[in-house]
């Protein structure tokens, strides 16, 4: 008994050293990431996507609900990082190779697009928008909201790191590195401004550019997806003009500046109606 007592409780003090440095690694990337596509967005202002809204009054808000949200997050890939490197998969994770490496990354982007997908679908469904309530709060959303995000709703959504390594036989760096790929591409994605514009990113291809998810924030009907257009586009929730928007944006869109100060926004212009604030109810 005193045994198993003191492994027990050894095996509780490496978890919680795992997660406290999952956890700092995450708020410090998040940080880090943001103030680095901030800075980028204060110098490309003409490349904001709404025109006539701004998000900057929830900033504040978004960075505390982050810090929470990233707990969830946090505790998510500790769980699939501590069970790998404990063994307590059902599968012995492959070598880590460049002839692994790289299909193993693709293959858990495939896959947690599609949980994404569903996820994020179940969270637009009435018992569980409450959840979901708080990120579309963002309606315009900034660098700062992409982990603004209620907890059960993290939950659903970041749980892929804890269940993926029951499913599939990934090293543990690969799981690191596909969350660090997924923070930055979220941020992106929250920043509400469009630096990846191109003829890959709308049909036939099925990449996608910040002004698709952006869409989702402003319109809250479509665009579910996170990293590929396919599943949108099979169920019929892809936004109608995101493919015309992004050739326009091609042809449009003016070259990025990377240095230098800050550069004023161009005059506001006067805002279309629309609804100001998320939706109360659920958007389907």
């Amino acid at each position: 008994m005193a045994v198993a007592l003191s492994t027990f409780l050894t095996t509780c003090l490496e978890f919680a050293a795992l997660y406290a440095a999952v956890y700092g690694c995450n708020v410090a990337a998040y940080f880090a990431v943001c103030g680095a596509i901030d800075y980028l967005n204060r110098r490309n202002p003409e490349r904001r996507i709404q025109k006539t809204r701004r998000g900057d009054k929830r900033i504040r808000e978004e960075i505390r609900h982050s810090l929470k949200s990233i707990a969830v997050t946090a505790a998510s890939l500790s769980i699939g990082v501590f069970a790998l490197l404990k063994g307590w998969t059902p599968f012995t994770p492959f070598e880590l190779t460049w002839w692994t490496a790289v299909p193993l990354f693709l293959v858990t982007m495939v896959l947690f697009d599609a949980w994404f997908y569903f996820g994020h679908r179940l969270l637009h469904t009435k018992p569980f928008y409450k959840y979901h309530l708080l990120h579309h709060r963002s309606v315009a959303p900034t660098v700062w909201s992409s982990d603004s995000i209620g907890l059960v709703d993290t939950a659903i959504c970041q749980g892929f790191y804890a269940v993926v390594p029951f499913i599939l036989p990934i090293p543990p760096v690969i799981l690191v590195a596909h969350r660090v790929f997924d923070h930055v591409n979220g941020t992106f994605g929250h920043a509400g401004f469009e630096y990846f514009e191109s003829r890959t990113a709308r049909h036939p291809w099925p990449l996608l550019c910040a002004t698709y998810h952006d869409l989702h924030h402003s319109e809250f009907r479509y665009n579910f997806a996170n990293y590929f257009s396919v599943w949108d586009r099979l169920l019929g929730t892809a936004h109608p003009g995101y493919d015309r928007m992004v050739a326009a944006l091609e042809a449009e869109q003016a070259p990025m500046r990377f240095v230098g100060p800050p550069v004023p926004e161009p005059q506001r212009p006067a805002r279309a109606p629309a609804a100001a604030d998320a939706p109360a109810a659920p958007a389907e």
